[in-house]
């Protein structure tokens, strides 16, 4: 059986084993703000919804960084 090897350089720089829970956490924000903004209108036509922008911000993720490794040997590119 063959190594499997990265085919890109790239180190993440972070402990955090998985975005998820973030991901979760700021998705749940986002629905009860829209819930939120649609039970309290009274006209439909003025409704406007929060950007998506808003919740998630990728910058402050527990698992945001990633950089790119210079260089690398055989060994390091091994999953």
């Amino acid at each position: 059986m063959s190594r499997s090897y990265k085919k890109t350089p790239y180190i993440s720089h972070t402990k955090a084993e998985s975005d998820k829970p973030y991901k979760e956490q700021e998705h749940r924000r986002e629905r009860r703000k829209v819930k939120h903004i649609i039970t309290s209108a009274h006209d439909y036509d003025d409704v406007i919804f929060p950007d998506k922008k808003d919740y998630g911000d990728e910058w402050n993720a527990p698992k945001d960084g990633k950089h790119y490794y210079q260089n690398p040997t055989g060994k390091d590119l091994r999953k």
